[in-house]
């Protein structure tokens, strides 16, 4: 399992209301496995994180959707927490940025609530996936077939249920990103 990848370059697509340990865990092992993580969002300035219910710290936003470009980029991650997915998700323009991954057949990487970005994008029919359980009926509605398990993989897209899953989460997106690009793009 490859475990570098020194001089990728990972976005974090997030808002206000992110779970700070789903944005946090993974950004860390992006930068402990060499790459260059960087914090996409709908405005500049900063985001709020969360801590479930309670406000956490608050993370600078490297760049806005304006000024994000998909193909600056080699993977993305989606974090969860319940408003930062719903936020994201109700932005045409964060569905597209998404949407570009997938068309292009980069590793992309969903927890928890993020899963309901992937269903404004148009990604998920035909796609094995787990998420938080109460996305469950979104996603399968959405043409997913949805798994509970800890982590699950399906040809360049991660995905796992909650911060528990974190360290098997951040691990298999590190091998996805190591792996590059996958052939079949949706």
């Amino acid at each position: 399992m490859p475990s570098t990848i020194d001089g990728r370059k990972v976005a974090f697509l997030a808002t206000d209301g992110v779970e700070q340990v789903e944005l946090d865990r993974p950004w860390q092992a992006v930068q402990d496995a060499g790459g260059t993580p960087e914090l996409v969002s709908m405005k500049s300035g900063e985001i709020q994180g969360f801590n479930h219910l309670d406000k956490g710290d608050r993370r600078t936003v490297d760049r806005t959707l304006d000024e994000a470009n998909p193909a600056d980029y080699d993977a993305l991650v989606l974090p969860g927490g319940v408003a930062n997915g719903d936020f994201v998700r109700g932005d045409e323009q964060a569905a597209q940025f998404v949407r570009s991954f997938f068309d292009e057949g980069k590793p992309v990487s969903v927890i928890c609530h993020g899963g309901w970005v992937l269903i404004e994008a148009g990604v998920l029919r035909g796609r094995r996936m787990t998420s938080w359980p109460t996305l469950r009926t979104d996603l399968t509605n959405a043409g997913a077939e949805w798994v509970d398990e800890q982590v699950v993989v399906d040809n360049g897209l991660v995905s796992s249920r909650k911060p528990d899953d974190l360290d098997a989460f951040c691990a298999k997106t590190i091998e996805e990103i190591a792996e590059g690009k996958h052939a079949m793009a949706r």
